[in-house]
């Protein structure tokens, strides 16, 4: 009886509102048609979305009184929501019936305005495409000023990707306000994971699904800390390249901060013996080596790698390519390394290689020299087939930077970081990924407001997709931070 009573409260409530607009659904014949799509924000006309993605909440830009947005579904389930602001907001109950009547198919929608003098505009309809794919149910980033001087407030964050709840995972005002980074997880795993913090509370913490570690990865023989993680499938190995870094700020037009290594070189650690390595080999020319990447069968160690730079170079004329070496599981060894992609030759840098979960794809950061491509505005996307070792420019790009990526645990999403929507903070960006020829039109993390990007002054670092909800949070790695770090033993080089 109380749920019948809603119902006619609600349908009431909804008639006497058009009425007060003076928008009936008579007048929706008297609409003055409008040969192109409706200006929207964010921009979500054409793109390919997951089936299990929080409500696609949009501005409508055009002049109006009032809008009507009208959703129509595969199955023949229409929707339609009135807003007085431009703000359309679905609710989530509705948001996820008509995502489950479109799976598969297209969901319409068509918006009409209506004016002052009371004339109603109807734009032409623009599609959201529903893949049958879902997408991990969680995103963990890293929240942080886009500046180089306000790194004393930053989060670890944890969103989901289903709905518009957060949770902090990670927060440095709990850690003496040191900086937090490269939270990087084990295909995915929200029970396997680790992250760096510097300064006072300073380590490497590991999170195991049930209690975090901290851990003291450098040791007498390293000349800088490990910094930049990949974990082996398998679990047991990490391995990290260990970077000096430094930052300079000049005059270029468009590059004001610049970000690079003075050095750096891969290490090899054993979760299990709390033991480090270094990852030698026969070469005889130094290289600086960055950015490590499993392939996913755990064969083969991807990373960048440049000739060691001096001390009074050119920071332009240092370019990485990428490279492999092969690994032997059974004796934990590599072999000689191989270059993959040169990109000196097209005078070109690559950074953050990262390979597909079917090992078929890698998608690498190009750029016009060193590393740190979130600073580079020329940065973008490009895709490797593996088996034909063919590269190619994706077409999710930007005029702006558009840097670091990672995969879906299925492979069929693409998250990144792009600086489109002003230059200088960076989004979380989603594409579908159905082959290196068919990629769709990426678009931004969705809302519970659809301006809210246009007030926050943070910047999102580091997206990765997880697959479920880490359980752990700030007071853990509080806790965790107040004890004594595991030292890690140093055991030599492995050779091929």
């Amino acid at each position: 009886m109380i749920r019948f009573y809603n119902r006619i409260k609600t349908v009431l409530i909804i008639s006497i509102a058009f009425a007060i607009g003076g928008c009936h659904l008579s007048d929706f014949d008297k609409a003055v048609l409008i040969e192109r799509l409706p200006l929207i924000e964010p921009d979500y006309s054409g793109v390919i979305i997951p089936c299990n993605i929080a409500p696609m909440n949009f501005k409508i830009l055009e002049d109006g009184e009032s809008f009507i947005v009208n959703i129509s579904c595969p199955d023949g389930k229409r929707e339609m929501f009135r807003s007085e602001n431009g703000q359309v907001r679905f609710p989530s109950r509705k948001w996820k019936g008509i995502l489950n009547s479109s799976r598969g198919g297209t969901i319409r929608i068509e918006v009409l305005s209506k004016d002052r003098k009371g004339i109603i505009r109807k734009y032409q309809p623009f599609l959201m495409y529903v893949a049958r794919s879902p997408i991990d149910s969680y995103l963990c980033y890293r929240m942080l000023y886009p500046g180089y001087e306000s790194w004393s407030e930053m989060q670890i964050i944890t969103r989901s990707m289903e709905s518009f709840r957060e949770k902090t995972l990670v927060d440095n005002q709990l850690l003496d306000k040191n900086c937090i980074n490269c939270h990087t997880f084990n295909h995915n795993d929200p029970d396997r994971f680790l992250l760096h913090v510097r300064g006072s509370r300073g380590g490497t913490y590991f999170y195991d699904g049930e209690k975090i570690t901290r851990t003291a990865l450098r040791t007498d023989n390293m000349k800088a800390n490990a910094v930049y993680p990949a974990w082996h499938p398998g679990g047991k190995f990490v391995v990290f390249s260990s970077n000096k870094t430094v930052q300079t700020f000049h005059m270029k037009a468009g590059k004001n901060i610049e970000v690079f290594d003075l050095y750096s070189s891969l290490v090899f650690y054993d979760t299990e013996g709390n033991r480090i390595s270094g990852c030698g080999d026969k070469d005889t020319v130094t290289y600086m080596e960055t950015f490590p990447c499993w392939s996913p069968d755990g064969e083969y160690l991807y990373y960048c790698r440049t000739p060691q730079v001096k001390m009074d170079s050119n920071l332009t004329t240092v370019k990485y390519d990428l490279v492999r070496r092969p690994f032997n599981v059974s004796s934990g060894a590599f072999g000689s390394a191989e270059v993959v992609f040169n990109a000196h030759a097209i005078d070109k840098s690559v950074s953050f290689p990262s390979i597909s979960p079917d090992g078929k794809y890698l998608v690498l950061t190009l750029h016009d020299y060193g590393t740190f491509s979130i600073w580079h505005r020329e940065a973008d996307l490009y895709i490797m087939d593996l088996s034909a070792m063919k590269i190619d420019k994706m077409t999710v790009n930007s005029e702006e930077s558009d840097s670091y990526h990672s995969w879906s645990s299925d492979g069929k999403w693409l998250v990144f970081s792009s600086k489109r929507s002003d230059g200088l903070t960076a989004r979380p960006y989603f594409a579908y990924f159905a082959s290196a020829d068919s990629v769709g039109k990426p678009f931004v993390l969705p809302q519970k407001d659809p301006t809210f990007y246009r007030r926050l002054e943070k910047t999102f670092n580091r997206p990765e997709l997880v697959s479920g909800k880490i359980e752990a949070g700030p007071g853990d790695f509080m806790k965790a931070s107040k004890r004594n770090p595991l030292k890690a033993a140093w055991t030599g080089k492995k050779n091929e």
